[in-house]
């Protein structure tokens, strides 16, 4: 928008939700949850060179999910980081690519594997880390509902939104 707007050439917003939100609804990863997570934060994976130091015991607290923007390429200052402020190297992560697409890829590990999970997906991917990726077992219905029905697309059994 800076850009656009800089070089004279006029545009529009159209709102809608961020990525974080609908990529891990389609993986089944509430942002919140009541027995795992009050609060999430959303954060770039990527800092300016010049900008401040990051304040990594903010972004380790407990019960509280971190949805991750463009973070694969930093996914090992990420986990160490985070491990050396604090939180549990088995805290269960996501690294989501091609989230909402019928493609879509959800590598689910610890904070520990997070390397190696970012590693193995295809770039772009959000990282989710905190204890409500767990629950992605239990309600990944995108996957399940493409398998049950045949589709490779998404399948309107029930709209819960």
């Amino acid at each position: 928008m800076q850009y656009l707007a800089k070089a004279g050439v006029p545009f529009q917003i159209v709102p809608g939700i961020t990525a974080a939100a609908g990529v891990t609804a389609y993986a089944g990863i509430p942002l919140t949850h009541r027995d795992y997570a009050q609060s999430v934060l959303f954060i770039t994976g990527h800092c300016r060179p010049d900008g401040e130091a990051l304040d990594w015991s903010t972004r380790a607290r407990g019960r509280q999910t971190l949805a991750i923007y463009m973070g694969t390429v930093k996914a090992v200052e990420i986990s160490q980081q985070l491990i050396a402020h604090g939180r549990a190297p088995d805290t269960p992560v996501a690294v989501i690519s091609r989230g909402t697409r019928a493609d879509q890829s959800v590598k689910i590990g610890t904070l520990a594997q997070l390397e190696t999970l970012a590693h193995q997906a295809p770039t772009l991917a959000l990282l989710v880390i905190g204890e409500v990726v767990a629950l992605h077992h239990q309600l990944a219905w995108f996957g399940l509902q493409a398998q049950e029905t045949g589709q490779t697309g998404r399948s309107p059994l029930v709209n819960l939104a």
